[in-house]
């Protein structure tokens, strides 16, 4: 790894996938001037989706439906899913994270059951990173929706869209 943000990155104890290949027929992100347009990552590590299932609040029953997880895990999910965008990211910024110049917005879609009322809880998971890397350039505006299902039963989805030099 290089430059600030990667090194940033190294002393959260975390680190981009190795890979992160599209699951369909669209590009991981379209540039547009200086904004750079991503597509939604699931919370795949390297192919592989650890977090499957809908989040449940910690003080709701347990649903009969199996697998699913808690807001915790769901926050760790959404972090996982930032990971995603920034392996994206990099390859939009030519391999120069320190590119950034803010954050513009950030989307979260939480796989969850009819009432829950804590996507935005769980997209923390994503924008907190954000604004660890970056500081004030990584605050963003957002929306965070829950939804009854996502691809591969994956338990977030979020995308973003960033600004860059």
């Amino acid at each position: 790894m290089r430059g600030r943000v990667e090194g940033r990155l190294r002393d959260l104890g975390l680190s981009l996938p190795e890979h992160c290949v599209p699951s369909g027929n669209f590009l991981p992100f379209r540039m547009e001037g200086h904004l750079v347009f991503m597509a939604g990552q699931t919370c795949e590590w390297n192919g592989a989706i650890p977090y499957v299932g809908p989040v449940v609040a910690d003080d709701a029953p347990v649903p009969d439906q199996r697998p699913y997880i808690d807001l915790a895990t769901g926050k760790t999910a959404a972090r996982l899913c930032a990971l995603n965008l920034l392996f994206h990211l990099r390859a939009a910024c030519d391999g120069d994270l320190d590119r950034l110049q803010r954050v513009v917005r950030v989307g979260g879609f939480v796989n969850c059951l009819s009432g829950f009322d804590k996507s935005p809880a769980v997209i923390n998971g994503a924008s907190d990173l954000f604004i660890e890397l970056w500081g004030d350039a990584g605050r963003h505006a957002r929306t965070a929706v829950g939804v009854s299902g996502l691809p591969g039963n994956a338990s977030v989805e979020v995308d973003a869209i960033f600004a860059i030099s």
